[in-house]
C-alpha cells in the first residue's frame, strides 16, 4: 500500500547534513552492555542509505527514563555498537546540544556518523520544547530531519514533533516499513486474520482489543488479561490478577463481538483459556502445574496457558494467513510459564507463508530470546511496544503526521 508521508527517497539530500532521530532506548545488562539490539540494527538500512549518498549523518535517542545526568543512561556504548554493525568509525559526543556538537558536525567530513547523548538528560524533550528543539537543529546545522525512530512517534517530544517545525522533516526506512506492515496487515490482511493478545491489563489495550473485534476472524486472549475476561464470563480465578473496573469495557467488547458472529459463535472468536499453568507466585524455582480454570485453587495463581489451551491455540494458528501477536501469554520471564508464548512462536516460525506480525516490547523481546536468528523466523517484528499498539488501533502517530507530506 502507499505511504502517506514523504521519505528519503523523496528530498534531495545528498552531500548534505542529515539529522536523524532513531530509536536506542535498548535494554542493557547490570554491567552496562547492550542486551538486545534489535532497534539499533533496525536503523542500519536508512543510515546506510544516508552515507552512500555523502550525507554527514547527525543520529540522536534517548535511552531510559534518567532522572538527571546519570552514566548508565549513556548512549556511549550504542556508539560503539554501531561502529561494528556500520563498520565504519561513530563519533560520540557527550551532549546532544551546544558548542560541543557544533564542533563535531564541523569536524566531520561527509559521509561519516555523529551519535548524540541522550535527549532525555534534558527534561525539555519530553515536554516537546520548541526552544530545545531549536538548540538541536541550530547545533547541528542539518538540512533534512528523517524521523526513523519508530518506538516514540506515537509520543509529542520535542525530537518528534516540536523538531519538524526547524527543519524539513521525512520518514526513515524502517518507519515507512513499520507503517506500511501493521498499517496494511490490519487494513488488507490475508484471511484469516488472528489475533493472540496477552499482556497484563486490558486497560492498556482497550482500543486495540476492540478494533480487533472489529477486523479479526479470531482473537485469542492469553496473559493476565485473559484472568479479567474470565471472571468476567463467571469464573473464580483464585488469586490471579484481575482488573475489576472493566466490566463496561468488556460489556461493549462482547456486545459488539455478538453483533458480529452470533452469541453461537463467540467461543470460537474469542478464544480463552480451558485450562492454566497454576502456582503461588511467579518465581524462578514454582513447578508449572496445570489445572481446569474451574479448577483454580484459592490462593494460586493463573501464570501461562494450559496444555489443552496450547493446543487450541496452535490450531487456530495453523489455519490463519495472517497472525499479529501483541502480548505473551503467560509469565514468559519464567521458563516454567513460558510454554505458551513459546508455543505460538514455535507455530509462526514453522510456518513462513503465513505472515506473522510481532508486536514491539514484552513480545518481542520474548520472540528474540526464543529465535536465536534476530527475528528472522517471523515476518515483521516491530521496534516499538506502544506505537504499534496505537497504529494497529487505529490512532493517529504525532511523530508521523508532523512529517511532510508524500506528492501526490
Amino acid at each position: 500500500m502507499s505511504y502517506h508521508k514523504a521519505t528519503v527517497r523523496d528530498v534531495p539530500l545528498e552531500h548534505k547534513t542529515v539529522l536523524v532521530r532513531a530509536d536506542y532506548n535498548v535494554p542493557m545488562t547490570s554491567d552496562g552492555k547492550i542486551d538486545d539490539d534489535l532497534r539499533i540494527r533496525a536503523s542500519v538500512p536508512t543510515l546506510q542509505y544516508l552515507l552512500e549518498r555523502g550525507c554527514k549523518v547527525v543520529v540522536m535517542s534517548h535511552l531510559g527514563r534518567p532522572e538527571a545526568r546519570e552514566a548508565k543512561f549513556s548512549l556511549q556504548p550504542v556508539a560503539k555498537h554501531l561502529e561494528e554493525l556500520l563498520e565504519k568509525p561513530v563519533a560520540f559526543v557527550e551532549d546532544c546540544i551546544g558548542d560541543k556538537v557544533v564542533q563535531a558536525v564541523k569536524n566531520a567530513h561527509p559521509g561519516s556518523v555523529v551519535l548524540l547523548e541522550n535527549l532525555r538528560y534534558y527534561p525539555e524533550e519530553e515536554a516537546d520544547n520548541a526552544d530545545f528543539a531549536k538548540k538541536i537543529a541550530t547545533a547541528t546545522g542539518a538540512r533534512y530531519f528523517v524521523q526513523d525512530g519508530f518506538g516514540v512517534v506515537h509520543r509529542a517530544h520535542a525530537s518528534t514533533d516540536a523538531i519538524t517545525h526547524c527543519i524539513p522533516s521525512v520518514s526513515g526506512l524502517l518507519l515507512e516499513k513499520e507503517y506500511v506492515t501493521i498499517t496494511e496487515a490490519m487494513e488488507k490482511p490475508a484471511r484469516p486474520l488472528v489475533a493472540v493478545l496477552g499482556g497484563a491489563k486490558i486497560s492498556d489495550k482497550i482500543k486495540v482489543i476492540e478494533k480487533f473485534v472489529e477486523v479479526a476472524d479470531r482473537i485469542i486472549i492469553g496473559g493476565a488479561m485473559a484472568n479479567t475476561f474470565l471472571e468476567y464470563r463467571g469464573t473464580n480465578v483464585g488469586a490471579s490478577l484481575v482488573e475489576h473496573d472493566q466490566t463496561e469495557v468488556l460489556d461493549g467488547i462482547y456486545h459488539a463481538a455478538r453483533e458480529k458472529v452470533g452469541e453461537e459463535g463467540i467461543d470460537d472468536f474469542l478464544i480463552l483459556p480451558t485450562d492454566v499453568a497454576v502456582a503461588k507466585e511467579p518465581t524462578p524455582d514454582a513447578t508449572r502445574r496445570v489445572v481446569a480454570v474451574d479448577d483454580i485453587p484459592a490462593n494460586q495463581k493463573a501464570l501461562d496457558v494450559g496444555d489443552k489451551t496450547i493446543e487450541k491455540v496452535a490450531a487456530a494458528i495453523d489455519e490463519a494467513q495472517t497472525v499479529i501477536w501483541n502480548g505473551t501469554l503467560g509469565f514468559a520471564e519464567i521458563p516454567a510459564f513460558a510454554h505458551g508464548s513459546a508455543r505460538v512462536a514455535l507455530e509462526l516460525a514453522t510456518h513462513p507463508d503465513t505472515v506473522s506480525i510481532i508486536g514491539g516490547g514484552d513480545t518481542a523481546d520474548f520472540v528474540l530470546r526464543w529465535d536465536g536468528h534476530g527475528g528472522a523466523s517471523f515476518t515483521h517484528v516491530s521496534t516499538g511496544g506502544g506505537a504499534s499498539l496505537e497504529l494497529m488501533s487505529g490512532k493517529k502517530l504525532p511523530g508521523v503526521e508532523s512529517l511532510l507530506g508524500a506528492k501526490k
